[in-house]
């Protein structure tokens, strides 16, 4: 038996002689030098350059345990949904996501692109760096990548085989965790609080019995509408990004769900970034992010519109009224799923650097009961919410009680 015709995690070496049989994309006699450079919560990824030329490339591997916990256990599987969906989102959104240049159903584990002449948007929002070209592009990702994937748009059959193809059942679940149910009860002990916070968190979060049934609603939502491909996972973690490009990456928590879990999730994180530039008192940065924020929005609105136009299938879906039904539904549950992501970042057990970095306890302190107290009012009233000038004026009356 061939050394790669059985699963293993691979080491270094490993990943090393894996790209060399199983591509040509270096030379046979290259030096190559290969890196882990993964740091997100699931899986292990390398980066493999050639010593003498300018050639790399990125290889993922899907471990059965997530490098968050041992204990949550997980399919290996999910590398081809995500390989998958790369590859769907390059043909939906050109230039908007890595080229995957194999899938190996096998090792379980992907090939593609090096994005290493890119940075990873929130590293680089760390550093109070603008992208003018960010809230254009990542709109338009948006728009090019779900709503093509509904029903307005897509035959109702193929549709129907797609949510198939695209079950993601554990995936799933650790978004119904961590995402929904956990940061409101703690049930499984996990929760990780801000000390000085620790009280006013579970006054105002445990104890809070209307946002508990709210995000109980919200939850049901998630598992229950099957309204197009999701990413599943859009935070400024999954961007890279340069100047003149965005990329977005890690889609392996994609499934059919609701559009508002995409949206709202940019929403939340571009909100963390602009938190994180006011508790330093960056306030050209701060601007630059209320205006990113508004943008995101409002060029997803009127891009969701034109591509609607232009492109709808179903009769009943042309009905005077039904677009606007549509889209203001989309918003509703974006604010609802941008109070979620901002709840969960903070009190779950998944942090934000851009909360977690703030180094004065007190601007710590500060920084926390603005994005919970922020949450709260997009879950709560998240019917009200449908400009971009509607997110920011939230946003700036919170930031003036604190």
């Amino acid at each position: 038996m061939a050394k790669f015709d059985e699963y293993f995690l691979m080491e270094n070496e490993d990943v090393i002689h894996y790209v060399k049989e199983k591509t040509s994309f270096f030379n046979e006699n290259s030096a190559l030098l290969c890196d882990e450079i993964g740091d997100g919560n699931l899986n292990y990824v390398y980066r493999v350059v050639d010593q003498a030329g300018d050639k790399s490339v990125i290889v993922k591997q899907a471990g059965d345990t997530a490098r968050i916990s041992d204990a949550i256990k997980l399919s290996t599987n999910r590398i081809k949904i995500e390989s998958d969906i790369l590859i769907l989102h390059g043909k939906l959104a050109k230039g908007h996501a890595p080229e995957v240049y194999l899938y190996d159903n096998v090792m379980n584990c992907c090939i593609m692109e090096d994005l290493s002449d890119h940075t990873i948007l929130r590293e680089a929002l760390l550093q109070f760096e603008t992208f003018p070209k960010l809230a254009d592009h990542i709109s338009t990702f948006m728009v090019q990548t779900l709503l093509p994937t509904t029903d307005v748009v897509m035959d109702h059959q193929e549709k129907k085989v797609n949510v198939k193809e695209y079950m993601n059942p554990e995936l799933c679940d650790i978004s119904e965790e961590l995402v929904y149910t956990e940061p409101f009860n703690d049930y499984n002990q996990r929760n990780e609080l801000f000390e000085p916070n620790k009280e006013w968190i579970v006054t105002e979060i445990y104890r809070d019995d209307v946002l508990r049934l709210e995000a109980a609603k919200l939850k049901f939502e998630f598992m229950n509408h099957a309204q197009a491909l999701i990413h599943g996972d859009l935070h400024t973690g999954s961007l890279f990004v340069t100047k003149e490009s965005t990329k977005v990456i890690d889609p392996e928590f994609g499934f059919y769900g609701p559009i508002g879990y995409d949206v709202g999730n940019i929403i939340a994180n571009l909100t963390f970034a602009l938190i994180h530039g006011d508790a330093y008192g960056k306030e050209p940065f701060v601007d630059w992010a209320e205006n990113t924020i508004m943008e995101v929005v409002d060029l997803f609105n009127k891009k969701f519109t034109a591509f609607w136009d232009e492109h709808v299938t179903d009769e009943m879906a042309k009905e005077t009224g039904f677009k606007e039904w549509y889209l203001d539904r989309v918003l509703s549950d974006s604010a609802g799923v941008a109070g979620l992501e901002m709840i969960r970042r903070i009190v779950g057990l998944a942090k934000v650097k851009d909360i977690t970095s703030i180094e004065m306890e007190a601007e710590r302190i500060r920084a926390e009961r603005i994005c919970l107290t922020l949450a709260k009012r997009f879950i709560k009233d998240r019917d009200t919410f449908r400009t971009g000038k509607d997110f920011i004026t939230a946003l700036k009356e919170v930031m003036k009680k604190y």
